[in-house]
């Protein structure tokens, strides 16, 4: 996704100590996110739940986005 765009989590996948690090974070399926930077060789930024959150782009690969407008 392009800076600017937003979506909502459909799922996660990965190890579980993924899983728990990321809901932890407040990233859980259904929940709305802006992502606020996506620059190449940089952690992608996303904003969900009142917080703006560095994602490595490895962790951005386990994590299923639908487009909303």
């Amino acid at each position: 996704m392009k800076a600017g765009q937003r979506g909502r989590i459909r799922a996660l996948q990965g190890p579980e100590r993924f899983l728990r690090r990321i809901t932890s974070v407040g990233i859980t399926i259904g929940c709305p996110i802006v992502v606020m930077q996506n620059r190449k060789k940089t952690p992608v930024l996303v904003y969900a739940r009142d917080s703006t959150i560095a994602l490595d782009r490895s962790d951005c690969n386990l994590i299923d986005v639908e487009a909303t407008l």
